[in-house]
């Protein structure tokens, strides 16, 4: 068996395992939320935000959906909510400082806070084999600078729980810096990203305005960037990094006031992100 067979083999064996899982009802002794445990998605107007926004609510949760266009997040939290779900939509724009502040200030007055927050907003601008950084900007901007300028404002607003508060934020593989292809060929800055004793915002800040430096320059092709969906790696390198700088921050919590954080890859999912070329169908 070749490695394409084996790769398609394990994929096979992964969709069927995920399958399974959805299929098994959390026990009571496993659940540590309610309807009153409030959990914001970003970005939840299709694609996999929906999804999120979805199987939150159908385990019980209340959600808030939010979306920068008020008119197509309206109508995905009304299809939820013809569902019996408990979704409520709040218009957000995580490039808009004023934008997050105002969804802050409505989270604390209607709900007292939050208690889960999943950072899936995120815009990719290639498709197949194409590799343009005309986008850079917006794709750095949104899906990093959105996602830590949302965990900023929204780490002040997670509710004191016994079982801990939650940060999830939607990454990719595009992401990892010990892959062995599409990676960063500066062996320094690898380490320095991936050592804790090194990692610091400023770091990761100066390492994304490095490359938007380049690409305005014309000379991002020879800086050792990912060389596929090189926009959008880096993006996901430095949410990567952001995580786990946050992790360490954050681990200093006191019991009552914890909050967890991490990042995941959903797999390569059918949405318009991927072209709809994706092999997952509405799978988390």
């Amino acid at each position: 068996m070749g490695s394409k067979e084996r790769a398609k083999e394990r994929r096979e064996k992964r969709l069927q395992e995920i399958s399974l899982l959805r299929t098994i009802p959390y026990s009571d002794h496993q659940r540590w939320w309610s309807s009153e445990t409030i959990a914001v998605v970003t970005g939840g107007n299709r694609g996999i935000g929906f999804e999120i926004s979805r199987q939150l609510a159908a385990h019980g949760l209340t959600v808030v959906l939010t979306s920068r266009d008020s008119n197509v997040g309206l109508e995905a939290t009304n299809v939820l909510q013809e569902g019996g779900l408990n979704v409520i939509f709040h218009q957000l724009d995580v490039l808009d400082p004023l934008s997050i502040k105002q969804f802050s200030e409505w989270l604390q007055e209607t709900y007292g806070g939050l208690d889960i927050l999943v950072n899936n907003a995120g815009v990719n601008f290639n498709l197949g084999f194409d590799n343009s950084v005309e986008y850079a900007q917006k794709v750095v901007a949104t899906n990093y600078f959105g996602t830590k300028n949302m965990i900023q404002a929204m780490i002040p607003l997670m509710k004191p729980s016994t079982t801990g508060a939650r940060i999830v934020s939607v990454s990719s593989r595009l992401g990892r810096l010990n892959g062995r292809r599409n990676r960063l060929e500066d062996v320094t800055l690898r380490q320095q990203l991936g050592d804790l004793d090194l990692l610091s915002e400023e770091l990761i800040d100066r390492t994304v305005s490095n490359f938007l430096q380049q690409v305005e320059e014309g000379a991002w092709t020879s800086g050792g960037w990912p060389q596929t969906f090189t926009d959008y790696s880096v993006s996901k390198i430095a949410v990567n990094a952001y995580t786990r700088l946050m992790a360490k921050v954050l681990s200093d919590q006191p019991e009552g006031h914890k909050i967890y954080i991490n990042c995941y890859c959903p797999g390569w999912v059918k949405t318009a992100m991927t072209g709809y070329a994706g092999n997952i169908l509405n799978v988390l």
